[in-house]
């Protein structure tokens, strides 16, 4: 009765399925796909064990499902602690010193960040006197937006 799935042999649509969501997922890195990659693999083994082709759509679905509900959590959890800020994201919560007065006001000041002058003010619009230790809070456009130690 079910002997093709979109013209192929549900054992080989299954393995071809699992084979494309783990390359997407390689691809994207989102733990998106991974999931539906992990219960075409089940879908697969049930296939190759001989269970009919419901059975097989069922436990696609269901593992799918659970893998995506349980596990995806935990992943997230666990792989968001080991992103490495890069580039101007890493320059947040460095400490700096003051080469030249902050002055909002005036729209003045400038600190010394690894040898390289930035343009920088006040996150509290407060002066700021040169030789001041600052607290990089965030980056706009060219400055440094900062605040006192």
């Amino acid at each position: 009765m079910y002997n093709t799935l979109f013209g192929v042999s549900p054992t080989f649509f299954w393995l071809i399925l699992a084979v494309i969501m783990a390359v997407f997922e390689i691809l994207t890195q989102g733990l998106s796909t991974i999931w539906f990659a992990i219960g075409a693999l089940a879908a697969f083994i049930v296939a190759v064990a001989g269970g009919n082709l419901p059975l097989q759509i069922v436990i696609f679905i269901l593992v799918s499902i659970l893998m995506l509900l349980l596990v995806r959590p935990i992943s997230v959890k666990l792989l968001s602690g080991k992103i490495v800020k890069t580039n101007i994201d890493a320059l947040v919560g460095r400490k700096v010193t003051v080469s030249k007065n902050i002055d909002n006001i005036k729209e003045t000041g400038a600190v010394v960040l690894d040898g390289t002058t930035w343009n920088a003010r006040s996150a509290d619009d407060i002066a700021i006197t040169s030789g001041e230790t600052v607290i990089i809070e965030r980056v706009e456009g060219n400055k440094l937006i900062v605040k006192r130690a």
